[in-house]
């Protein structure tokens, strides 16, 4: 069920009213039942992965917090190798042996390719990573083992954030799994404006630029122009997309009384790539940090460890989004700005956000986002091409601006209300940063309010006009 299809809605009305009536803990068994019904409407056979990984992942945490000494790390070895077994065979074995194929053909080798048709299982990059992090916080004795099963078995199928995220710690929401909650109006309202603001991202503006950023990145003689273009649309596509599910997650948890962590923060005002990652994806972010970058060695050790933690880290970040070389390049590229950053101006520490420059300081950040959002548009081609060819080609015509046709445009038209939805954006996530607040619209009259909520009704019913999409995150 997609967030944009009025059946999820449907099924979310049914939740919410049983949800209102019941108990506490018949609340939490209900919930557990809804997310499993909820993932079954993706591919009721892959809900055998979801309970393997939820049974192993409670039993070893059990006896972890009883063991002691070299017990505890063969424990976190196998929920790390469980886990990360079932990510490897369901989302990159086939890669790996296409890709050893073309190697052995490539040295004049023969090899018979061994072909696999496995169907990736919707959102197991993101439920594995959360149940890893129960098991090593535990390891580390941040937290302690869970006994009550059901709590636990709801923490990792928690169906608003299940398939996309946001990517939870233990220690944030097993916390609200276990409390009793009080559905509160005003919790519901702002959950209300989350949800609508993430449908006008994902219907809106992703969904509706998606049709011209897919012309030209599938055209085989596109302009300098049209993929530059193509590619600043994408960078939009992709960040309404993805912040657009997590809003709605957020909102729908907001509403049954949970409060899922923050995954965006405003990315494309970052001056730098390290205010970037502390405001992109934060929930992968700081989970590569706190469990593979600080595992790896981090900053310790001198500089040329750091750097090299730093690349391990970003390639291995870009691996998890999917199977594929390009993806891997993302994150050598996304590795390299870290440590030419790193190297040039050392840390850095949090982000701009509520902070209001006035004068020449205003005009400098300006420039900085401009220009710096052109180098986060550079991964994003190096993300969205569909070949190492593509990349070279789409570099060179870039890179060509004498070449004759350079500017000519043969992108489709974006859409009208994706036009205006994307100012409106704009205006909201400035409101949002200068403020520091992501409820700055509170500031504001009722009247006020009320007519952003109508425009935001309005542009949905006014660009609702394509098929339901799924949301791109879903394929990672």
């Amino acid at each position: 069920m997609l967030f944009s299809t009025l059946s999820f809605w449907l099924f979310f009305a049914v939740v919410f009213a049983t949800y209102a009536v019941l108990p506490h803990r018949w609340q939490n068994r209900m919930l557990l039942l809804a997310s499993y019904v909820f993932y079954a409407g993706w591919d009721w056979r892959f809900l055998g992965l979801i309970w393997l990984s939820t049974i192993i992942d409670y039993l070893v945490a059990l006896r972890m917090d009883r063991a002691t000494g070299p017990a505890r790390k063969r424990l976190l070895a196998v929920s790390i190798c469980a886990n990360l077994g079932m990510l490897c065979i369901f989302k990159y074995l086939g890669f790996f042996a296409d890709s050893f194929s073309d190697l052995m053909a490539a040295i004049g080798l023969p090899a018979d390719p061994l072909v696999l048709s496995i169907a990736l299982p919707v959102g197991i990059s993101f439920y594995t990573f959360q149940t890893m992090s129960y098991t090593i916080d535990v390891y580390r004795r941040q937290i302690a083992a869970r006994t009550n099963f059901l709590d636990f078995a709801l923490f990792v199928a928690f169906f608003p954030q299940l398939v996309a995220g946001p990517i939870e710690r233990a220690a944030n929401l097993l916390p609200e799994i276990e409390k009793p909650r009080i559905l509160r109006s005003d919790a519901i309202c702002r959950g209300a404006v989350l949800c609508l603001l993430g449908l006008v991202k994902k219907i809106v503006i992703a969904d509706a630029i998606a049709p011209s950023v897919n012309a030209i990145y599938a055209s085989p003689d596109p302009s300098g122009l049209d993929v530059i273009l193509a590619t600043w649309l994408f960078a939009i596509q992709i960040y309404c997309d993805f912040s657009g599910y997590t809003d709605i997650a957020r909102g729908v948890a907001k509403m049954l009384g949970f409060g899922l962590m923050r995954n965006f923060a405003q990315p494309y005002f970052a001056t730098d790539p390290q205010e970037f990652w502390r405001r992109w994806h934060i929930s992968l972010s700081t989970w590569l940090k706190d469990y593979l970058y600080i595992s790896l060695g981090g900053n310790r050790g001198g500089r040329l460890k750091t750097y090299r933690n730093l690349m391990a880290t970003m390639v291995l970040g870009g691996l998890w989004h999917g199977a594929a070389w390009n993806f891997v390049l993302w994150g050598a590229y996304q590795g390299l700005l870290l440590s030419a950053h790193r190297a040039l101006t050392g840390r850095r520490k949090g982000t701009s956000e509520g902070v209001a420059p006035s004068g020449w300081q205003f005009l400098r950040r300006v420039m900085a986002i401009a220009l710096f959002f052109q180098v986060v548009c550079y991964g994003w081609l190096l993300f969205r091409a569909v070949s190492f060819e593509q990349i070279a080609y789409f570099t060179t015509l870039i890179l060509s601006p004498a070449t004759p046709g350079w500017a000519t445009i043969s992108m489709p038209s974006v859409p009208v209300a994706a036009l205006l939805g994307m100012i409106f954006l704009f205006f909201w996530d400035a409101g949002t940063e200068w403020s520091g607040r992501v409820r700055f619209y509170l500031w504001f009259p009722a009247p006020i309010r009320g007519l952003g909520y109508a425009g935001m009704i309005y542009l949905l019913a006014f660009g609702a006009t394509t098929a339901p999409a799924s949301f791109i995150y879903f394929q990672f």
